[in-house]
This record gives structure tokens, C-alpha cells and sequence, in this order.
């Protein structure tokens, strides 16, 4: 009786974190999709050398650490045993990297910036120096922002 007291518990606990984690990563996709549209003036690509124009270079840039929720982390998990791909992360990631380039073009408007060149990012997983699978990463964006003189 209590292995099914147990299980009735991890059940409801997983249906809740998958309920409250399919609703926060898609008011996170909303408000990612809102700001996109407000910045989508502000081109962000990778060429290597900017276009001849009369204007300043700055270094902009845009970070964001984010999470897994834990329905997500137990399916992951399952997945690691089993194989196969992890499509969990593939949403952590998407997410991630649209954030850290809508923070640097936040960043990149406020200077008045037209174009951002030179785009690069990088993920740092997060909780492995201590042999943790967390599902957090840190996405990290930064370019070459060109602000007409």
C-alpha cells in the first residue's frame, strides 16, 4: 500500500512539472517571439567584415543561464538509458540562444546600433564540475554592433 501511495505521489509530481514547464517555456517562446518582431530592424549576422560605412564599432553582448524543468530532466534521464535523441534539450538550447541575441540587440538599440556583424555564441553547461547533470546552460552572444556617426 505504500508503493502505491509512493508512486501516486511521483505521479502527480511529474504530470505538475510537466504541466508547469510546458506553460512557463511557452510564455518564455512568447515573449522571445514578441521582442524578435520589435528587433528585427536590427540585423544580426555573422560576416567577418562589416560593410564600407562611415560609422563606430562596439562590442555588444547578451547572456542568459537557464534551466531545465524536471519533468523534462526525468524523461532526459530515461532517454540517457534507453538512447536516442534528446529532443528536452533541444528546446532548452533553441531557447537559450534566441534569448542571449535578443539581449544583445536590447543592448545594440540602446547605442542606436543599425546592424550587428560578426555574431558569435557559445554554451557553457553548467553543474559539471561537480558531475551534475543540472539540464542549466549559459548561452553567451556577442558582435560587432555599427552605430552611424
Amino acid at each position: 500500500m505504500a508503493y502505491i501511495n509512493e508512486l501516486t505521489v511521483l505521479t502527480f509530481l511529474l504530470i505538475l512539472g510537466f504541466v508547469a514547464g510546458t506553460f512557463a517555456e511557452g510564455r518564455h517562446y512568447n515573449s522571445i517571439k514578441k521582442r524578435e518582431r520589435m528587433l528585427k530592424r536590427i540585423p544580426a549576422i555573422s560576416m567577418r567584415t562589416p560593410p564600407d560605412m562611415n560609422c563606430d564599432q562596439v562590442l555588444v553582448s547578451g547572456n542568459i543561464v537557464i534551466a531545465n524543468d524536471y519533468f523534462k530532466l526525468f524523461v532526459a534521464g530515461l532517454k540517457g538509458i534507453f538512447g536516442g535523441q534528446l529532443n528536452t534539450y533541444e528546446s532548452l538550447l533553441d531557447r537559450g540562444r534566441r534569448e542571449a541575441v535578443l539581449r544583445m540587440k536590447e543592448e545594440a538599440r540602446k547605442l542606436n546600433a543599425r546592424l550587428i556583424v560578426n555574431v558569435k555564441l557559445t554554451t557553457s553547461n553548467l553543474g559539471v564540475a561537480q558531475n551534475k547533470s543540472s539540464g542549466s546552460l549559459e548561452v553567451y552572444a556577442y558582435g560587432t554592433a555599427l552605430i552611424a556617426k
